[in-house]
């Protein structure tokens, strides 16, 4: 995902590069991952290149960052009620 997240497409030979999981390996994380909708894949000859979805993930994002600022005020009205 680091590779992906940098906005170019990669082969699986370029995901594959410097990793210590398999070519087989690497396929079905992408193949679970397009499935999500996080990655998809663009053919350039008889290779696939895998490409980030950013779109997919940013729903996920939005909802973290609303429970995170929820949590932060709970806490927040905690600490002022403790400290009195």
């Amino acid at each position: 995902m680091a590779r992906l997240s940098q906005g170019r497409p990669y082969s699986i030979s370029q995901l594959t590069a410097g990793s210590r999981l398999t070519r087989q390996a690497i396929t079905k994380h992408l193949r679970v991952l397009e499935g999500a909708g996080i990655v998809y894949h663009l053919r350039a000859g008889r290779e696939s290149r895998f490409e980030f979805a950013p779109e997919a993930i940013r729903g996920i994002r939005e909802y973290l960052d609303e429970v995170t600022q929820q949590w932060d005020q709970a806490l927040s009205r905690l600490k002022a009620l403790v400290e009195q």
